[in-house]
C-alpha cells in the first residue's frame, strides 16, 4: 500500500471538483480569485478531467476567466485549511481534507 498522493485523478468518475467560493491562484498568470461555478461551454484543449468544463475564476471584475484544473493553485490560510469565502472552519478543515485526498501537495500554497 502507498501512501503517494496522485497529482490528479485517473479518471473522471473520481474526479473531485474544487468547490465553489475556494480562493486559488493562476499559475502561470499569478491572478488570484475564486471558483465561482464551472462551464460546459468551452473551446481549446484544457479542460477539467471530466473533459467537458472549466472553472470559472472570479478576479474581481465583471467578466469571469475561463480555466482548466491543472493551471490552478488552491490557497491555504495561516491554519493551513482552504480560503473559501463565507464558510466555517469546520467546513474548510473538512473541504481541505478531500482535496488533499487528490491533488499533489505543491498544488497547495500559502497565501500571502
Amino acid at each position: 500500500m502507498s501512501d503517494a498522493k496522485p497529482s490528479k485523478p485517473g479518471s473522471t468518475s473520481s474526479w473531485v471538483r474544487i468547490p465553489d467560493g475556494t480562493k486559488v491562484r493562476h499559475r502561470g498568470e499569478g491572478q488570484e480569485g475564486f471558483i465561482d461555478g464551472t462551464t460546459e461551454l468551452v473551446i481549446g484543449p484544457h479542460r477539467n478531467p471530466d473533459k467537458k468544463t472549466q472553472y470559472r475564476l472570479n478576479v474581481g471584475t465583471p467578466a469571469r476567466q475561463l480555466v482548466a484544473e491543472d493551471d490552478l493553485c488552491i490557497l491555504l490560510d495561516a491554519k493551513h485549511l482552504v480560503i473559501m469565502a463565507k464558510q466555517t472552519e469546520a467546513y474548510r478543515r473538512s473541504v481541505t481534507e478531500q482535496l488533499h485526498s487528490v491533488f499533489a501537495d505543491d498544488r497547495f500554497i500559502k497565501s500571502a
